[in-house]
């Protein structure tokens, strides 16, 4: 077997400086029943945090539909029209990547709504990502993986985070292993390391969950600098995943051989609701040129986490009030999608 082509592209870490941050305003109403401006006032609320402290514009996909209320409530966004299916920008968007000649580029994840979720529609959404790249200039770079922008944590130097219950999922990529996901990799970035941890989050494998995306469980605060998700109740279930998550990233090594510094985060105080394990998340926040948009759930965890978070990033916090957010299946990182500043 020959060798996997190798590609050129870097992914910027998220602590890098940004243009813009961009979004998609919701569509679908979910759960069945819920409120719809209960799901815009959320949406909202993280992009005006990022357009009051974040230092960087905003854009909001909108449909022709919804434009005059992505309007109403976030009036100092940019609006683009184009027809899509939901509000995940993080997973329908492109993942934004540079190289040594100061081009943009925008990997094209095969998308099918988390691995073909019976509740969801994706025909528009799978479109998304070539809708940005074009507006934003972007050199299209299309993958055969079947991946999402949450599924992806980097230190912007060659190293990433993955699960294998997202990377190895049956419904995303039949009988794929670690090695052609790792391949996939390559062709877009060249030489990387990816660092495998074996699932997410117990409550992501709900019905409006992702099977296990990154971005609840751990991110980079820095090369060599990890954030962990800290379920410190031995009751709950993620107690003994996020354990492993400590362990796994504790013994690992970066691309250039040098070991992980890991900062426990812990998960809030609260564990169920209506007799179902809650996946709060302060792993979720979304990291902007001048703050840190965290999310919150007032828990008496809330501050803590947010001390946490200022440090480790030198970054003011601002957070927002996130539980709509995550009764709907995610946070504020799964709804941003950062596109980096060129030189």
């Amino acid at each position: 077997m020959s060798a996997p082509e190798r590609g050129m592209w870097r992914m910027p870490a998220e602590t890098e400086v940004q243009e813009r941050t961009w979004m998609a305003w919701p569509v679908q109403w979910y759960p069945p029943g819920s409120d719809p401006d209960e799901a815009r006032a959320v949406w909202a609320a993280v992009a005006n945090a990022i357009l009051k402290h974040g230092g960087q514009p905003v854009t909001i996909l909108v449909t022709e539909e919804e434009k005059g209320q992505a309007k109403k409530w976030v009036p100092d966004a940019t609006l683009m029209v184009v027809r899509h299916d939901d509000g995940w920008a993080r997973d329908t968007g492109p993942t934004f990547v540079v190289d040594d000649r100061q081009r943009l580029g925008a990997v094209d994840w095969v998308f099918n709504a988390w691995g073909a979720q019976p509740w969801t529609r994706w025909a528009w959404d799978a479109r998304v990502a070539t809708a940005i790249a074009n507006q934003a200039a972007a050199e299209i770079i299309p993958s055969e993986l079947v991946a999402e922008g949450g599924g992806i944590h980097t230190d912007g130097q060659g190293t990433f985070l993955v699960t294998e219950t997202v990377m190895l999922d049956p419904y995303r990529n039949l009988g794929w292993t670690r090695e052609r996901v790792e391949e996939a990799f390559a062709r877009v970035y060249g030489e990387c390391k990816l660092i495998w941890l074996s699932r997410g989050l117990t409550a992501d494998y709900s019905p409006y969950g992702t099977r296990g995306h990154i971005d609840l469980v751990a991110t980079f605060a820095a090369p060599g600098q990890v954030l962990v998700h800290s379920q410190e109740n031995p009751d709950h279930p993620d107690h003994e995943v996020s354990n492993r998550a400590v362990e796994l990233l504790s013994q690992a090594t970066d691309i250039q051989g040098k070991p992980l510094t890991v900062t426990r985060v812990p998960a809030p105080k609260k564990l169920t609701e209506a007799g179902e394990w809650l996946d709060w998340s302060y792993i979720n926040h979304v990291v902007c040129n001048e703050a840190v948009i965290a999310c919150n759930f007032d828990d008496e965890n809330d501050n803590r986490a947010n001390v946490i978070l200022r440090d480790a990033y030198g970054r003011d916090v601002f957070p927002v009030h996130a539980r709509p957010l995550f009764e709907r299946g995610g946070g504020a990182h799964c709804i941003t999608q950062q596109q980096p500043r060129l030189p």
